[in-house]
């Protein structure tokens, strides 16, 4: 016989494989994008470079963005998941 606590996170991770993969990728890339960003911003208001800072900022920031769209959205299914059990 299985222990039904384990039973239970076997078939959360067989719902959604890697999901611990995919938050560590989503906090790496999204904390990549904060320092990224923050370095621009600094650039920025040392007013080196503003026409190629500019959009490197703006892509740091939409990358940040993408990642914490990325998490909650990640971290809803894992809520519905434990309602289903």
């Amino acid at each position: 016989m299985i222990d039904p606590k384990l039973e239970k996170r076997l078939k959360r991770e067989m719902m959604s494989p890697y999901r611990g993969l995919r938050q560590f990728i989503y906090f790496g890339m999204g904390a990549s994008g904060f320092i990224g960003g923050f370095i621009c911003f600094c650039q920025l208001l040392a007013g080196r470079n503003v026409e190629s800072t500019l959009p490197n900022l703006a892509i740091q920031v939409g990358l940040v963005i993408l990642m914490v769209v990325l998490w909650k959205w990640e971290l809803r299914g894992t809520q519905t998941e434990k309602q289903d059990y």
